[in-house]
């Protein structure tokens, strides 16, 4: 059974990266006609076992189908070892697992990785815990102002324009300051969604900005701002 099964494992993806596409579909082995052939037991069996097979696609794909198709308070024991492979996308194959559970005893799994070496396994770690925790801590958020990558930075400042976590308005404000261009338009535009006067102050202010980019942007928002009023009256 073993190389058969992971034959359809590996031909289940069209590329390595297709499954750790943050917003991608997973794959569901149930609707394989030839993985139904094996037993929901064999199959959970050969997964564990391939869970430390040396092909880290093997194991990403294995993470995939264990976590998603096995009861979670089985899989506990096994997700230390797992969150701790060395390679960085079997990592993150398991938080977006984790994730799609949407169970809050998963939180400290993420809580963790916002310090994981890998800037996607931060990301990804970072989006969870948005999505899975109604009240965020904003100390857990602040030491990521200094993460080493713009990109865990633009998440977050995007992220804090999906809902208001409390103190995350004077985090997108330090956020306007970062060095990084597009940390400091994704600012801008989370504090236009929640924040829309504070937003539209700094927006005044983002006109002088050094990058030329977000200078085009916040004059093509300034002047649809504008237009707004004026296209009131004309209805009227």
């Amino acid at each position: 059974m073993t190389e058969n099964f992971r034959l359809i494992y590996l031909k289940s993806q069209d590329s390595e990266s297709s499954s750790l596409k943050e917003t991608s579909s997973h794959f569901d082995p149930s609707e394989n006609t030839s993985l139904n052939t094996y037993s929901h037991q064999e199959i959970l069996s050969q997964a564990i076992d391939d869970l430390r097979h040396p092909d880290p696609k093997v194991r990403t794909l294995a993470v995939q189908y264990y976590l998603e198709k096995s009861n979670l308070s089985i899989a506990l024991p096994l997700l230390q070892e797992i969150l701790e492979d060395e390679d960085p996308g079997v990592r993150a194959q398991a938080l977006l697992s984790l994730i799609k559970l949407g169970n809050a005893i998963i939180v400290p799994f993420l809580k963790k990785h916002l310090k994981d070496k890998d800037e996607k396994v931060r990301r990804i770690a970072l989006k969870g815990i948005f999505q899975t925790q109604q009240n965020i801590d904003i100390n857990l958020l602040k030491p990521l102002l200094n993460d080493e990558s713009p990109w865990v930075r633009r998440k977050m400042a995007t992220l804090l324009g999906w809902k208001e976590v409390e103190g995350g308005q004077t985090l997108l404000s330090e956020m306007l300051k970062d060095k990084e261009s597009m940390v400091r338009k994704a600012a801008l535009s989370s504090l236009l969604i929640l924040y829309p006067e504070e937003g539209e102050t700094q927006m005044w202010k983002a006109i002088s900005d050094s990058s030329h980019e977000i200078r085009t942007w916040v004059k093509a928002q300034l002047n649809r701002m504008l237009q707004k009023p004026t296209q009131k009256r004309v209805n009227l």
